[in-house]
């Protein structure tokens, strides 16, 4: 806990590393790619599953599960889709091993090769939709709003723990409908679902917008997504929800007899977000002591440390602690009181303020006689001495004035790394310069793979909120009548 972390001007990516392991959220592991996320870190997780599964049972979707495994030949059957995703696939050939005769471990047995090679899921579309065909026959059997929480394997060169590893967890919800703009609605609902949770409960702002074509979603018509802005000024894609019209339905066969008796294809959603909201939480709001964490998502809210001189003290500040703990859980708030024996006050403040713990208390042999506790606050590092009987109300305010001001501090920082440009050379100098650039596109793929070629700049969406405006494209001078967000990104 003593080791100073680099700092984020100094190295923002060993920074982020540094804080991703220090703060016990996850750590490499021995396959390459993969990651093991830590309990702290999961904790997170299950509180990110637990509201997102809570909104998507409002809008009424329901859990299942598919298999990990697809049959190759699924793939071949929508031609974009395959060609989006050929390139990441993990592929399984033979079904067992066997000892090596010259008694070097164990070899794969190759008599027992598979008829048809197996893909470690990369996304789920195929064998869902194979699935849906024996599901839907008629229009009384739509909607289908399902989804399923599980893990993904997409095989990555370079990797960077939470951001980009070979295996993620994830949630995917793939819906049917009987109806184009049934499907278009239930998309647009879905990224203000992402929108509302980022924005609500990470304190992280977004933009709401949709991808060029050429960075959709490998067999979509159309891709929502949901773009934060990091401390380093790198965009980053925090959820998508897709638009698949009736790629699929036609791909798999899958139809259903409407209210007249015809039979039609049905109408497709995909949407998904991943542990990649874990380095998205990360990077929005921690600073160069440790990671910080929005109240709503911290495994524990309050952390409660005693300060004693033996036995007998830490018995009467015990007793008084737990009784705070206890009535701050009554009212919802989750504590944790670190009693541990083999740490000092001092090494206990350091870990909480590197975990990011919204607030600490600290409550010793002194405060007990003046009635009185410490809070220490995560988010500004500002400490005050509160009545121990008022602290309950204290506390419940607090946690609300952090979750606000982690929100409008993100805010902020976005508005302020938010610009506009009139000339490519201008944009290119805000390009460096790191954030959002609004500019005029002409449309054009050549001119999007252009800017991305010369600036490594891509186009991270076309804002749904995004007003008419005539104007040149900065880099063809053809004509534009609208701007949309450009930023390097991770």
């Amino acid at each position: 806990m003593a080791k100073k972390l680099t700092s984020r001007e100094e190295d923002y990516s060993q920074w982020y590393n540094e804080i991703v392991q220090g703060a016990d959220l996850a750590e490499n592991s021995g396959v390459r790619g993969c990651m093991v996320i830590k309990p702290y870190g999961y904790a997170i997780w299950e509180k990110m599953q637990a509201e997102l599964d809570k909104k998507f049972k409002e809008t009424g979707h329901e859990n299942a599960y598919f298999p990990l495994f697809i049959p190759k030949s699924y793939f071949s059957k929508e031609a974009s889709h395959v060609d989006g995703f050929a390139k990441e696939c993990a592929v399984v050939t033979h079904y067992r091993l066997k000892n090596d005769p010259n008694g070097k471990g164990v070899i794969v047995d190759t008599d027992a090769k598979l008829e048809e090679e197996l893909i470690v899921r990369p996304t789920s579309e195929t064998i869902i939709w194979d699935t849906y065909r024996k599901w839907i026959q008629s229009y009384r059997d739509l909607p289908i709003l399902v989804n399923q929480w599980a893990n993904v394997v997409r095989w990555e060169m370079r990797t960077r723990l939470f951001l980009r590893t070979a295996e993620f967890l994830w949630q995917e919800g793939h819906t049917a409908h009987a109806t184009k703009k049934e499907a278009i609605a239930e998309t647009e609902q879905m990224i203000d679902v992402y929108a509302d949770f980022a924005q609500d409960f990470m304190a992280m702002p977004v933009i709401k917008g949709v991808k060029s074509e050429n960075e959709r979603f490998a067999g979509a018509l159309e891709t929502y997504c949901i773009e934060a802005l990091m401390q380093d000024g790198k965009a980053l894609q925090a959820g998508t929800s897709h638009f698949l019209g009736q790629n699929f339905a036609k791909a798999f066969d899958v139809k259903f007899s409407n209210k007249e008796g015809k039979k039609e294809y049905v109408w497709a959603t995909s949407w998904g977000v991943s542990t990649r909201l874990m380095g998205a939480l990360v990077m929005t709001h921690s600073d160069d002591k440790g990671l910080v964490l929005p109240p709503k998502l911290a495994p524990y809210q309050v952390v409660i440390v005693p300060i004693y001189k033996g036995d007998e003290q830490l018995e009467k500040v015990s007793e008084v602690a737990l009784k705070v703990k206890k009535n701050l859980e009554d009212k919802g708030i989750s504590v944790k009181f670190d009693n541990r024996h083999t740490y000092k006050p001092g090494w206990k403040f350091a870990e909480y303020e590197l975990k990011g713990v919204p607030l600490r208390l600290a409550l010793g042999a002194r405060d007990l006689e003046n009635g009185t506790i410490e809070v220490a606050r995560r988010d500004t590092l500002e400490k005050e001495t509160y009545q121990i009987k008022e602290i309950e109300n204290k506390v419940e305010h607090l946690l609300e004035k952090i979750q606000e001001n982690l929100y409008r501090k993100a805010f902020d920082f976005r508005a302020e790394k938010t610009y506009k440009a009139d000339s490519k050379e201008k944009f290119v100098e805000l390009i460096n310069k790191g954030g959002f650039v609004y500019a005029h596109w002409d449309g054009t793929f050549e001119t999007e793979e252009l800017i991305k070629k010369e600036t490594k700049a891509t186009i991270r969406c076309i804002p749904i909120d995004a007003k008419k405006e005539s104007g040149a494209c900065l880099f063809s001078g053809k004509p534009s009548n609208k701007r949309v967000l450009f930023a390097k990104a991770y």
